[in-house]
């Protein structure tokens, strides 16, 4: 729906991403008086009774989207799923008196989050290195440490669209997980975690919070030099209100949450997000390595399709000729991340059918035109 006529592009960012057109109304419904106050959250006192509010309703939202376990504490942090690098081990790595840590790493932010923990611990990537991102080890070549604090990965990894579609084996050791960029795209049993953590400016609001779901008994554990807004058990305690937190992030994750709610939770946007990356996927499929997806087929992201235009290397000025060609038609953000170069399409839950679509047609008119 086209309101004010203001005409929208079609955003496949990859965070911040898409955020749903009617939370967006709504923002800006109430954005001079929330709910008749006179003021705006961007005012409010994160004290206040109306605050207090809003963030107890996204955190019911959260656990029951999740059927998130009474045992575990949700917060809501600063500092982006880049602190939660930091704030893992901070917390966790002091579990056990090795101070140890096993970490998969089958991506960017994987190894970016391993390079972090080096600080505080010792860390073991506990499979053979990959030359690409573009698989998941088979889990039959890992090695677990059995006095391990913790087992790490990142669920989704935004970078090379690679995806994990089944939740590891640790025989006892906490499972922690970056879920940022397919947090509530799909089911999660959050019993088999210690810890899942997402930035929310992906799948479930604008950035500026961190959702953090912990196992109450995983709290207390923080090392010494743990800063105290990192501190985990301090911010459970004062639920999330040890500082002034995002107060209006928290307030645009609620909207998106409430939204993904009234459209069928994380199973119903399991189905859409299979379809959405389905149809691109097809394209690709069928495409005669035109568009060639490096990502193995098991283990290809729903979230994030990343693919080169041309032949298997990516032919850079047809890459650019197929950027160019979708702005016009007002489809943005496609440019894969610069560290990789390609495409990249990003089908968030916010991302709707009608959008992908308008990707396929174009895909198929390009080929067509260029084949």
């Amino acid at each position: 729906m086209e309101h004010n006529n203001t005409k929208r592009t079609i955003n496949f960012g990859a965070g911040p991403a898409k955020l749903p057109q009617s939370v967006l109304l709504q923002a800006q419904a109430e954005l001079l008086s929330y709910s008749g106050l006179g003021i705006s959250v961007l005012e409010m006192s994160h004290r206040s009774s109306d605050f207090n509010k809003i963030l107890n309703k996204t955190e019911s939202l959260v656990r029951e989207l999740l059927n998130v376990p009474d045992n575990y504490k949700i917060m809501f942090l600063q500092g982006g799923g880049s602190g939660q690098f930091s704030g893992v081990p901070l917390n966790l790595i002091g579990l056990r008196e090795d101070r140890s840590a096993d970490y998969i790493v089958t991506g960017t932010w994987s190894a970016k989050a391993a390079k972090e923990a080096e600080k505080y611990g010792k860390v073991n990537v506990i499979h053979p290195k990959l030359d690409a991102y573009t698989k998941i080890p088979d889990p039959s070549s890992w090695t677990l440490n059995p006095s391990a604090s913790y087992v790490y990965y990142c669920c989704n990894e935004t970078v090379h669209g690679v995806e994990f579609n089944f939740t590891p084996e640790t025989n006892g050791v906490v499972l922690v997980s970056d879920m940022s960029s397919n947090f509530l795209s799909r089911p999660v049993d959050v019993s088999k975690f210690g810890l899942i953590y997402a930035g929310a400016q992906k799948n479930v609001g604008c950035a500026g919070v961190t959702v953090v779901i912990v196992r109450q008994d995983l709290l207390g554990h923080a090392l010494k030099e743990c800063p105290i807004v990192m501190d985990y058990k301090v911010q459970a305690e004062m639920n999330s209100l040890y500082n002034t937190p995002p107060c209006f992030s928290i307030y645009i994750m609620g909207l998106v949450l409430e939204w993904i709610k009234n459209n069928g939770g994380s199973a119903a946007m399991e189905t859409l997000n299979k379809q959405k990356s389905s149809m691109i996927y097809d394209i690709i499929n069928t495409s005669e390595d035109f568009y060639v997806c490096p990502v193995e087929a098991g283990c290809r992201s729903r979230m994030n399709v990343p693919f080169r235009v041309g032949k298997k290397e990516g032919d850079e000025a047809l890459e650019k000729e197929f950027l160019d060609g979708a702005s016009k038609l007002g489809m943005i953000s496609l440019k894969g991340h610069r560290s990789v170069g390609g495409i990249r399409a990003s089908l968030y839950n916010a991302v709707t059918i009608e959008d992908t679509e308008a990707l396929a047609a174009f895909m198929k008119e390009f080929q067509k035109n260029h084949q």
